[in-house]
């Protein structure tokens, strides 16, 4: 079985038990009020759980508040959750998110999604949503070609955008990191390592592409098992290039790993990563003092040290026992988002259908936590934020406090 700690796995089954009940459980049974419901699919399963479940907190947080405001008349809003993790895996698993996607689909209450979080899952659940017209917004998933309208035959086969974004993606998450290595940091010789995923794959080639371009030269490029558990080999011939910086593309289930052992062989180097390691798993997973110094993007705004939100940052400690991170936020709004679209659907008094929903979120333009979101024909958020992070160590909080371990850089300079 897969490994995840007592805290983390108290919480996570604690708060999908609550979330699932949401519908009952909020609003009051009245007799008038018609049902729609939706859907959550995060990794709570594996090495990424404890991310996944601060993502799900958001969007909970967001759809309770508007059951127990009555925020869409005539309407009651019950939770789906599911787990596109899986233990073969050991994190995200695509065939499952899939099998998810299907789940979703055939069930007509279902009228739009948040998630998935990683974008292997999201390129599996792309054309089956679209077939449905079931639209989703992912908090987190930034692998640009799901929503490119190149790959539209791939992943929009009903034609209309049904994957939409509360966050930019690796066509400006890893160019924009690349600059700063460049420009800030000034990055001379570089190695590259990614997970094989969709995402690592992509931000890597991405970064890589980039850094090329500011003049920084490529050591090499390797391409990891996220189920091997040594790297030793791999971190023994990177040493022997002597390069002065690092970059891994990928998440946790590889990255643990790779924070780790880069400590032991390389502890001297610039090493960062993009926002699959702006993670909790890298803070308690990898530990101290081997995650000190990465760096790592995040693909929205730096909402959680905003003192305009810090009511909210409380009340969500308050209620799940631990801090958001940035995609909690990013969650919550695309929560808002949808609640959004399901009441102005609601409004003209016609039926609140998946598609209609669908329409009413791509012509959203709605203030949120993180700013005002708004979409493009393709699903993609017109904001382009890469925000920068360096892990520093604060004793006076828990060594998984995202807020005060990973310090705020400031915005990454834009390609």
């Amino acid at each position: 079985m897969t490994k995840i700690t007592r805290r983390s796995a108290a919480q996570l089954f604690a708060g999908a038990a609550a979330a699932t009940a949401i519908g009952v459980r909020i609003t009051p049974a009245h007799a008038a009020d018609k049902e729609v419901t939706v859907g959550i699919n995060l990794p709570f399963t594996g090495a990424d759980a404890e991310s996944a479940t601060r993502i799900k907190n958001g969007a909970v947080l967001a759809l309770e508040d508007a059951n127990a405001k009555h925020e869409v008349k005539g309407y009651k809003i019950n939770v789906m959750i599911l787990d596109d993790g899986t233990a073969t895996a050991g994190q995200y698993d695509p065939a499952q998110a899939a099998t998810n996607a299907r789940k979703m689909a055939s069930d007509r209450s279902v009228v739009a999604a948040i998630g998935p979080q990683m974008s292997g899952s999201g390129k599996a659940m792309a054309p089956i949503l679209s077939q449905a017209d079931l639209a989703t917004i992912t908090p987190s998933s930034t692998n640009p070609d799901i929503t490119d309208p190149k790959f539209a035959a791939q992943y929009r086969p009903g034609g209309k955008a049904v994957y939409f974004r509360t966050v930019t993606t690796d066509a400006y998450q890893g160019p924009n990191m690349a600059n700063y290595f460049a420009e800030t940091l000034k990055a001379k010789a570089l190695y590259v390592l990614d997970d094989s995923g969709a995402y690592g794959v992509g931000i890597a080639d991405a970064f890589q592409a980039q850094a090329q371009k500011k003049g920084i030269k490529i050591l090499g490029r390797d391409k990891l098992d996220p189920k091997a558990a040594d790297y030793t080999a791999v971190m023994t011939k990177i040493k022997s290039l002597n390069p002065d910086s690092l970059y891994f593309g990928g998440v946790m289930q590889a990255g643990v790993k790779v924070v780790k052992q880069s400590y032991d062989i390389l502890p001297n180097i610039i090493k960062a990563g993009g926002d699959g390691v702006y993670a909790p798993e890298l803070l308690s997973g990898a530990g101290f003092p081997a995650a000190e110094g990465w760096y790592a993007t995040n693909a929205s705004p730096h909402m959680t040290e905003d003192t305009k939100i810090e009511d909210w940052v409380k009340r969500y400690t308050t209620k799940f026992g631990v801090g958001p991170d940035d995609y909690a936020i990013t969650a919550y709004d695309g929560a808002l988002v949808i609640i959004d679209a399901i009441k102005r659907v609601a409004a003209t008094g016609k039926e609140v259908t998946r598609s209609a929903v669908r329409d009413a979120i791509q012509s959203s333009t709605l203030n949120t936590l993180q700013g005002q979101i708004k979409f493009d024909e393709n699903g993609d958020l017109v904001s382009k934020v890469v925000s920068i992070f360096q892990v520093k160590r604060d004793t006076r909080f828990p060594a998984d406090d995202m807020i005060h371990n990973f310090r705020y850089i400031g915005v990454a300079p834009q390609a």
